[in-house]
């Protein structure tokens, strides 16, 4: 089988999505499923916030079809706090932490930069090395967890074990833009994010690997609201299909959550590609917002979050083992 390009959502778990896009009578348990009837990928972003489980891994594979792929978010523990550095023990209990029971269906795993870590080759590229290049490399990197995984560690894969592992890096200060950086990345066949941030982050439609395609939609006017127009969800179909017709596998992830707008054009997006939709057709969603702009959550003021299972909860956004990341 070709390159495929592959549309889904940040996430799942959002409560202001019931009656916009789940049923109202649907409950909370099959929210994944009824998503994964729909669309067929879906980025898990609870793993940013902290150590998912093992029975969490088993029970989102449960929920959805053999053909569904899940892309994973890395720990922010890594990315925000470490750095990027002494990160060999928690890259380990990563790993081992339960996604490795997501077998054949773990897809590309994504890690997201802080706005604050300028690009230093010295930091980063023993970090990207250290990434394994296959499920079989991610079981023999899970074994090395420490005692933050004792107990509950999940150290190898159901199936797809000879399957490879992709990676893809969201950076947010533009020195990660430079030759350097971007020679960097392509040395590791790491792929740069196509972050669609409404001008708050650095954007960059630039290849840096030659498997993987990845991009983020996170707003084109505000962040995490607002439908993508009609011409605008054209465009980007026309640049998936460039990537896959260069050889990519193609991910693309709407974050636009507000009124489960980041639903309806993921469906929309999807549409598209697979040829249902014509292009240039009138625009759906072009209606003015009718309430405020929501104010931009503190991407990185580490706010303290319960977690269990993968599920993270805060006051303010609810969110839980699919619930969105900034």
């Amino acid at each position: 089988m070709g390159p495929r390009i592959r549309v889904g959502t940040s996430g799942w778990i959002y409560q202001h999505w019931r009656g916009r896009f789940y049923p109202k009578s649907l409950p909370e348990k099959r929210w994944l499923s009824y998503l994964a009837e729909r669309l067929p990928t879906v980025e898990v972003n609870g793993t940013f916030y902290s150590l998912t489980r093992p029975t969490a891994c088993e029970a989102w594979r449960a929920a959805v079809p053999e053909d569904l792929v899940f892309a994973v978010k890395g720990s922010r523990y890594i990315t925000h706090m470490l750095k990027l550095c002494n990160f060999e023990k928690p890259l380990a209990n990563f790993f081992s932490s339960g996604i490795l029971r997501l077998g054949k269906t773990l897809g590309p795993i994504l890690w997201q930069l802080p706005p604050q870590l300028r690009f230093d080759r010295d930091r980063a590229e023993p970090f990207l090395a250290a990434l394994p290049r296959d499920v079989r490399g991610a079981e023999r990197r899970a074994r090395r967890h420490d005692e933050r995984t004792t107990g509950r560690a999940a150290l190898t894969a159901p199936d797809g074990r000879d399957r490879p592992l992709r990676y893809a890096i969201e950076v947010r200060h533009e020195s990660w833009l430079s030759d350097e950086a971007l020679e960097t990345l392509a040395k590791h066949d790491v792929a740069l994010v196509a972050a669609d941030t409404a001008g708050k982050h650095p954007f960059s439609l630039l290849r840096t690997s030659r498997r993987l395609a990845y991009a983020r939609l996170h707003g084109a006017r505000r962040l995490y609201e607002g439908a993508y127009t009609g011409s605008e969800l054209d465009a980007w179909a026309a640049r998936c299909r460039e990537w896959a017709a260069q050889g990519a596998d193609v991910f693309v992830y709407f974050d636009n959550d507000r009124d489960a707008q980041a639903a309806h054009d993921a469906i929309a997006l999807q549409e598209r590609i697979d040829g249902g939709v014509a292009p240039e057709r009138a625009e759906r969603h072009d209606a003015p917002l009718r309430r405020k702009p929501r104010r931009p959550p503190s991407h990185f003021g580490f706010r303290r979050r319960r977690a269990q299972d993968g599920n993270v909860s805060s006051p303010r956004a609810r969110r839980s083992s699919g619930s969105r990341a900034e």
